[in-house]
């Protein structure tokens, strides 16, 4: 019944597919023809932004660490605004397909591609970890009992992907996002409703319920440790700025609106929606610890809502609300990821839009064969992190966005507030070197997490935990690492570069 329920939803999303994908073009799977609607757009991002992983790891958090992830969310809400405001006039006054373009026109050739490179590799990264966490999901509760095995679910996922995106892009992608991101907020906003009737609880009560817990509090002071408040604040909107202005999968979905004007609504729509939507998520971590500490249940962390929903004994229909929640917030991260990796490497890499010897159908045979290329690296990602989960993917997450776009952030910053110019050769390196330093840095600051990925002796083990104390004196570095990234890649392109009056700043 269960894989019925998750066929069908296929079934709806492949009509959709086709139904969009009718006369499209490269164009059409690009950008969209320019004709997306913002308020779609912008409901469609929420999906995206927020993935499987949101789903499944935000409430998990709150029996542990209460409702600081909230922190976060302030911090995405500032950066929005930056995107709207900053980085979209950009991007729509130079007319870009791709938005690492401007790097071109502003720092070289070897800066567009070094900056299209940083995408690919985090995106990939970042897209297929969120991937694995949900099939990792499908797998332990539903599948294993049906003698479906972990691989063969990966494959007919991402195959299933391929088929809808593969001819209309963003076109399509713009109303199947729609869609997962209703039933996922559905599911979302059924599943509080449940848990609230279910422990005869009210909206006016449920919060006195999870204060008692000491669930509720949001504010962290300890300057010290990672969670503190103005790091997680200032972290979240660097996050926004990099995560979401400097990635081509979310803008690719902006500049197919066609004006400057709607886009910033959108952006700024979607910013406050999400945050709204992050509570709601934190709102049902605390109903859920609540019910497990009322059950007995002892699962905590990613397993706390998968265990309840699935295996507790509610009603069946809850296991259905869940498992079309998880498969609708697995999709708007995956299907959105693979078409702007396919859109970067096709304009950025293979220069697609500059080869005037191509006609429509050699780009369009071009862009089939990266799409399905990406398809297979999904698929090899997969495999790969089953191989090294340690049971902190949402740490390696937040890792991956910092090593990947600390450098893209800088770049674009240099770019932006100075009038500098870098030799053509130069800003491969230096990203390169930034992100090595960045990562020693890291390495060292937080040894204990290294440590529980890694095997050394006990002696050095030691050491390294002795070397972290003596540096960093228990300071802790979290999610400010995208800071130091940007700031260690702008500073060796300023000491690097030369003045050059002749250029204008967009400040």
């Amino acid at each position: 019944m269960l894989i019925a329920i998750i066929l069908a939803y296929f079934a709806l999303l492949l009509g959709i597919a086709f139904y969009t994908s009718r006369h499209s073009n490269n164009e059409s799977f690009f950008i969209g023809n320019r004709k997306s609607n913002w308020m779609l757009v912008s409901f469609g991002m929420i999906g995206t932004s927020l993935s499987g992983m949101t789903f499944i790891s935000v409430p998990g958090t709150v029996g542990i660490k209460g409702f600081e992830y909230f922190q976060v969310a302030i911090g995405y809400w500032l950066g929005y605004f930056a995107v709207a405001y900053i980085l979209l006039p950009l991007y729509y006054k130079m007319q870009l397909t791709s938005i690492y373009t401007y790097l071109e026109q502003r720092l070289g050739i070897t800066a567009y591609k070094t900056g299209s490179l940083f995408f690919i590799l985090s995106r990939t990264l970042g897209a297929t970890l969120r991937l694995y966490l949900v099939i990792k999901v499908l797998e332990i509760f539903v599948l294993k009992d049906l003698g479906i095995s972990f691989e063969l679910t990966s494959i007919i996922i991402l195959a299933l992907i391929l088929l809808y995106t593969l001819r209309g892009g963003v076109k399509t992608i713009v109303w199947t996002d729609t869609l997962q991101t209703t039933f996922m907020l559905l599911a979302l906003v059924i599943c509080v409703g449940y848990m609230l009737s279910e422990m005869q609880l009210h909206l006016n009560t449920v919060w006195e319920s999870m204060a008692a817990k000491d669930y509720t509090h949001i504010f962290a002071t300890d300057a010290g440790k990672p969670n503190f408040f103005l790091k997680q604040i200032i972290g979240g909107a660097f996050i926004t700025i990099a995560m979401t202005g400097l990635d081509q999968e979310m803008m690719q979905k902006n500049i197919s609106v066609s004006n400057l004007k709607d886009a910033q609504k959108n952006m700024l729509l979607f910013g406050f929606v999400q945050m709204v939507v992050v509570f709601i998520f934190l709102l049902l971590g605390g109903l859920l610890a609540l019910y497990a500490g009322a059950k007995g249940i002892t699962a905590t962390g990613d397993a706390l809502f998968p265990t309840i929903a699935i295996n507790s004994g509610l009603p069946f229909f809850i296991t259905v609300i869940f498992l079309i929640g998880l498969v609708s917030a697995l999709f708007p991260s995956a299907d959105g990821a693979l078409t702007a990796l396919t859109s970067s490497f096709c304009i950025d890499i293979l220069g697609l839009k500059r080869r005037a010897d191509w006609d429509e159908e050699k780009r369009a045979k071009v862009r089939y064969t990266v799409h399905f290329s990406f398809s297979i690296v999904f698929l090899l990602c997969i495999f790969f992190f089953r191989e090294v989960d340690n049971g902190s993917l949402i740490d390696i997450l937040l890792k991956v966005a910092g090593f990947t776009y600390g450098p893209l952030l800088g770049l674009f910053t240099f770019g932006i507030i100075t009038k500098r110019h870098i030799g053509e050769k130069f800003p491969f390196w230096l990203c390169l070197l930034a992100l090595l330093l960045t990562f020693s840095i890291d390495f060292v600051n937080n040894a204990e997490w290294y440590l529980k990925t890694i095997t050394l002796s006990e002696e050095n083990a030691k050491a390294m935990l002795d070397l972290s104390a003596s540096i960093f004196h228990g300071y802790k570095i979290g999610i400010e690492l995208l800071i130091i990234n940007a700031g260690l890649t702008f500073g060796l392109l300023f000491l690097c570069s030369s003045k050059n009056k002749e250029i204008k700043t967009v400040l």
